[in-house]
């Protein structure tokens, strides 16, 4: 068994089958890499999705890039990462060969006004599947929605607010929380 190669195809078929963006591929990664493969436990892939919301770039980019470097360092890395772009470079690339000949289609355009909802329920459900597996519970549910809207309402940077989340969260576990 290589494991680059079962790497390359995972992330492969992942950035090819999955539409709506990064967050949409959570519950697909999840099957394939803690459950299929069993390379990481969901509690570390839990943190990985933690770390690749809080960097710069594509999420998707970014986790299959972590989740290559706890396999096989750079190189691990590097396939998944790479792995990960290609269908969608290869998508864009024919979608702009050929996207003048029905930009203007009534059809096409109200097969993505349709698209978009599902879109919504692609982010929705692994939102709360992420909810759950951080335990957030009635005592802490505050936090995720003052956050979502301190962004969305006040203008607030998402940055401020990750910096704010990591703050307050050293401080709870250092003062607040009782040690078992």
């Amino acid at each position: 068994m290589n494991l680059y190669r079962d790497l390359f195809q995972t992330f492969f078929k992942i950035g090819l089958v999955t539409f709506g963006g990064g967050y949409a591929m959570i519950p697909i990664i999840e099957t394939e890499v803690v459950d299929k493969h069993g390379w990481l436990k969901k509690e570390e892939l839990l943190d990985l999705i933690a770390v690749a919301q809080s960097c710069p770039g594509v999420f998707a980019i970014n986790i299959s890039t972590f989740i290559g470097y706890k396999l096989r360092k750079k190189n691990g890395a590097m396939c998944a990462a790479l792995a990960t772009a290609l269908p969608s470079f290869f998508i864009i690339l024919l979608i702009a060969m050929f996207f003048h000949q029905f930009q203007d289609n009534k059809v096409v355009a109200a097969i993505f006004r349709g698209i978009r909802p599902a879109v919504v329920a692609l982010i929705a459900v692994p939102t709360f599947n992420l909810a759950k597996s951080a335990k957030i519970n009635l005592s802490n549910c505050w936090i995720p929605i003052v956050g979502a809207l301190a962004i969305w309402a006040l203008g607030v940077s998402p940055i401020l607010i990750i910096l704010i989340a990591g703050l307050g969260g050293y401080v709870y576990g250092q003062y607040v929380q009782p040690t078992e």
